[in-house]
Parts: C-alpha cells; sequence; structure tokens
C-alpha cells in the first residue's frame, strides 16, 4: 500500500466539499420551494463538519446533506471490532453523506455516502481506505425505477472495471438488509468499503465517479414522479414503510455507530432519520395490493439489469 501524503488528504477533503455544494444546489433546484440551511460544527476532541438541510420543500418533505472531517488518537469500538491493527492509531475520517426523504409516497428515498480514512502509527506506514455508495428506497416501486438507478450505479464503476459493479451490487444488497425482518431495504445500488488495492489515484477517482454519479441517478426518477396524485392510502404506507430505515440507521448502520461513539454530533448523525414516521403491530399488507409488491418482486436481491440469466 503506498503512503499517503498531506496534499492527497486535502485533494479529497477539497473534492468533499465541492460534492456537497454542488448535490445541494442540484437537490435544491430540483425541489424549488425550499432552502439549504447549513449548520457548522466543531467535535471537542479535533475536527467538525457542515450540516445542510432542507425542509418542507414542495418535492422533498426533508433533505440532508453533510459534510465531516473527524480526526482523534483513539478509534471508537465500531471500527476496532474487526480491525484489531488500528488499535493505537491517530486517525482521520471525511466525508459526505445524505438522505433524501420525499414528500411524495411514489418517489423513492434515496441514500448516498463517500468517505476517506486514514489511521496512522509513528513509524508503520499508514492504513487508509476509501468507502461509500449509493441506495434506493422506494415505497410504490417501479421497475423502470430500478433499472435506471442501477443503469447509472453501473456507468459510475464501469471505468474502473468490469466485475466491480458487480461486486458492490452484491455488496450493497448484502450489507442493506434486515436480518430481523428477512428483506432488503430497498432495490440497492452500491455499497464499497476497504478501497485501497487499486493505489491512491485510482481509489480516490472511483470514489468520485459514485459520489457524481448519485444526482444523475436520483434525479431523473424525483422528475419523473414528484406530480403523481396520492391520497391517505399511500402516504400512511410511506411513514409505516420509513419505519424500516430507522430500524435499520439504529441497528446496523456502521456510519451512525461510527459517528455516535466516537463523539460526533448527535444532530448531524440522525438527519437521516424521517420527519414524520409509524410503527404499526403486525401489520402485512392485502395480497395482491400495490403495496404487497413491493414485498413481492422489490425487497430482495435482484438482477435488475438482465447481466445474469
Amino acid at each position: 500500500m503506498s503512503d499517503i501524503n498531506q496534499q492527497q488528504i486535502e485533494q479529497v477533503k477539497t473534492f468533499l466539499l465541492g460534492l456537497q455544494d454542488a448535490i445541494c444546489a442540484a437537490l435544491q433546484q430540483e425541489d424549488g420551494g425550499a432552502v439549504f440551511v447549513e449548520d457548522a460544527w466543531d467535535r471537542e476532541e479535533g475536527g467538525g463538519g457542515r450540516s445542510r438541510v432542507l425542509t418542507n420543500g414542495k418535492a422533498f418533505e426533508q433533505a440532508g446533506v453533510n459534510f465531516s472531517h473527524v480526526f482523534g488518537h483513539r478509534l471508537p469500538p465500531s471500527a476496532t471490532a474487526k480491525r484489531p491493527e488500528l488499535e493505537g492509531r491517530d486517525f482521520q475520517a471525511m466525508g459526505v453523506s445524505l438522505v433524501i426523504h420525499p414528500h411524495n409516497p411514489y418517489v423513492p428515498t434515496s441514500h448516498a455516502n463517500v468517505r476517506f480514512f486514514i489511521a496512522e502509527k509513528e513509524g508503520e506506514e499508514p492504513i487508509w481506505w476509501f468507502g461509500g455508495g449509493f441506495d434506493l428506497t422506494p415505497y410504490y416501486p417501479f421497475e423502470e425505477d430500478a433499472v435506471t438507478w442501477h443503469t447509472m450505479a453501473k456507468a459510475a464503476c464501469d471505468p474502473f472495471g468490469d466485475d466491480v459493479y458487480d461486486t458492490y451490487k452484491q455488496w450493497c444488497d448484502e450489507y442493506f438488509y434486515l436480518k430481523h425482518r428477512d428483506e432488503t431495504r430497498g432495490v440497492g445500488g452500491l455499497f464499497f468499503d476497504d478501497l485501497n488495492e487499486m493505489g491512491f489515484e485510482q481509489s480516490f477517482a472511483l470514489m468520485q465517479s459514485i459520489g457524481k454519479n448519485y444526482t444523475n441517478a436520483y434525479l431523473p426518477i424525483v422528475q419523473k414522479r414528484k406530480d403523481i396524485a396520492y391520497g391517505e392510502r399511500e402516504r400512511d404506507f410511506q411513514l409505516y414503510r420509513r419505519g424500516r430505515y430507522v430500524e435499520f440507521n439504529l441497528v446496523y448502520d456502521r456510519g451512525t455507530l461510527f459517528g455516535l461513539q466516537s463523539g460526533g454530533r448527535t444532530e448531524s448523525i440522525l438527519m437521516s432519520m424521517p420527519p414524520v414516521v409509524h410503527w404499526k403491530y403486525d401489520w402485512s399488507p392485502e395480497e395482491g395490493s400495490p403495496e404487497a409488491l413491493l414485498y413481492t418482486d422489490f425487497l430482495h436481491p435482484r438482477d435488475w439489469l438482465g447481466r445474469h440469466k
């Protein structure tokens, strides 16, 4: 693994700050009603970030886009449990993370994250990697939207190898899976972590490609679905299904655990939560209903691009 210098770390930070700007500008333009409010914060142990949240827009009920850059002398248990070699190292972690909760139940919720991590110890080579991805969580799903999403995911990966999309797509299906519900969080997308085998330049380029392709994948779906008429039934189902999002983020999500355990800003970490959510005891959709279609056809891994017939 090649050494990393401070200039390269600054390159990553500059890209991430610019990505936050670009994504916020694109989402705000698409919404056309509300604007992002920025909240800069500092972390006592070191670092900080800027959180941007848009609420009660025309298209988006809540959209949060976070940048953070934190550093310290001791990693939290969520980072060292499976990586004991990270014990006793200084660390830096930086990234952009976002979650978009739309008003219209026909528009899926979406999530994206790109990040860089480095752990250093005097006299030893640094341990570093990139990670991230994006995934889509529909309520009233359309197969063509899942195909659009995965087509853009594949386009982001294609310049870096024929097997990258398939590998990251499978990783996403496995990661965004609620074991206690026996269902995927949505229709997946991409997930990757521990990326360094390509070397710094190529690994960084792949992370950039995935970050930049998020809005290309999501906004066409928003534009196609945001004006579909809906009523109380669809809204109730959306709020019920948002509960799954909360369950995943609080039970399984590594980023949430890392943020809370490392003393990150709680408001920024939990901005991924939907503003309104319902739980119903022992509820299941009526057989043959539009709501049942989500469970039967979408909440399990599928080959959306027909690549492996």
